[in-house]
């Protein structure tokens, strides 16, 4: 399959540099690589990827076209029309060199697939298990298991847990956001992550990414994969692998990033459930008010206690203006 690869990039020049060095090395190429850099600074542009790499295109943008959302439809807009699938990675992962190798191949196999996502093995927590049921401490998955999270503890003592697998959008949202073990399998998800996803040419021609994002752009990639379940299905293809380093630069100071999650949240929400019913709602607010209690927490258990309180002011602020302002797309 023909295939391009979009990579947005924000004052990271070494990151970026490291990640197209891992897609020099791929068993599988991209027949077009579209890089779209909205840096400030120059660093990234004297680079001159597009003679280091093969197949490469690089554009620099400014105001008009900065931030995520709007650059990653900057890059739709130079798409080859050969290109069967678009690949987005975010510029600081670092790919396994079968990567894009078991991405298409997913796409060849499941004709119902319309979105296909890695995993981040530096992420992946799992470990082999015998066990068989889950508890409130552990979590256990074809073989495999994980230590739950505080948040997920305490949800599971408070029975506002989701019983669905991880991935999956439950009526209130707040799902398991664990990703799956290494177990090679393909696993039917609502959300991809932004980090690694890949879709079919037809969902890029009929849906961009929404410009209410702006900037950071934070749970982007869940409103563009819940409105790519209209053309087909997500999966998570547990074979597809990569590095996800998470650079620091470029990143929203804390406080805004508080806000954003509540926010954005909402809105995400909204997009699969417009009108959820009353259980529904107390269940988003009952987990929204335990994770920011969870943040501020934080400032006496964690060395960032400042961010973790400018953090959790923000999601006060941010669940607070949902009362007079609600996000509207």
């Amino acid at each position: 399959m023909n295939f391009s690869l979009i990579i947005c990039t924000y004052q990271r020049p070494i990151a970026i540099l490291s990640l197209l060095n891992s897609v020099r090395k791929q068993t599988l190429y991209p027949n077009q690589i579209i890089v779209v850099d909205g840096s400030k600074e120059p660093d990234t542009q004297h680079l001159s990827l597009a003679s280091t790499f093969r197949n490469l295109e690089y554009f620099k943008v400014n105001d008009k076209d900065r931030g995520l959302t709007k650059q990653r439809n900057y890059g739709i807009s130079k798409l080859v029309m050969e290109a069967e699938v678009v690949c987005f990675l975010d510029d600081d992962v670092v790919l396994d060199k079968k990567y894009f190798e078991e991405i298409i191949n997913t796409f060849q196999v499941r004709n119902d697939v319309v979105g296909v996502g890695g995993v981040a093995v530096n992420e992946n927590l799992w470990k082999p298990s015998d066990r068989i049921e889950s508890t409130d401490k552990v979590y256990v998955l074809d073989g495999f298991e994980r230590n739950e999270s505080q948040r997920f503890y305490l949800r599971n003592k408070l029975n506002l847990q989701s019983s669905d697998l991880p991935g999956i959008m439950p009526s209130f949202s707040h799902g398991r956001t664990y990703g799956y073990p290494l177990t090679g399998n393909i696993y039917e998800v609502d959300l991809l992550i932004g980090m690694a996803m890949s879709f079919q040419r037809r969902v890029i021609d009929a849906e961009k990414f929404s410009l209410y994002f702006d900037g950071y752009g934070l749970y982007e990639d869940a409103d563009y994969s819940l409105r790519a379940l209209h053309y087909g299905k997500n999966v998570i293809c547990t074979s597809a692998k990569l590095t996800h380093n998470h650079d620091p630069a470029g990143r929203p100071n804390s406080f805004k990033y508080g806000k954003m999650v509540l926010r954005n949240g909402w809105y995400v929400w909204r997009i699969k459930f417009p009108k959820p019913n009353l259980k529904s709602r107390l269940k988003w607010n009952a987990i929204a008010f335990l994770l920011t209690l969870i943040r501020f927490s934080n400032v006496l258990t964690t060395p960032s206690k400042k961010e973790a309180f400018l953090e959790a002011g923000g999601r006060v602020v941010g669940w607070l203006s949902l009362i007079f302002s609600k996000p509207r797309s």
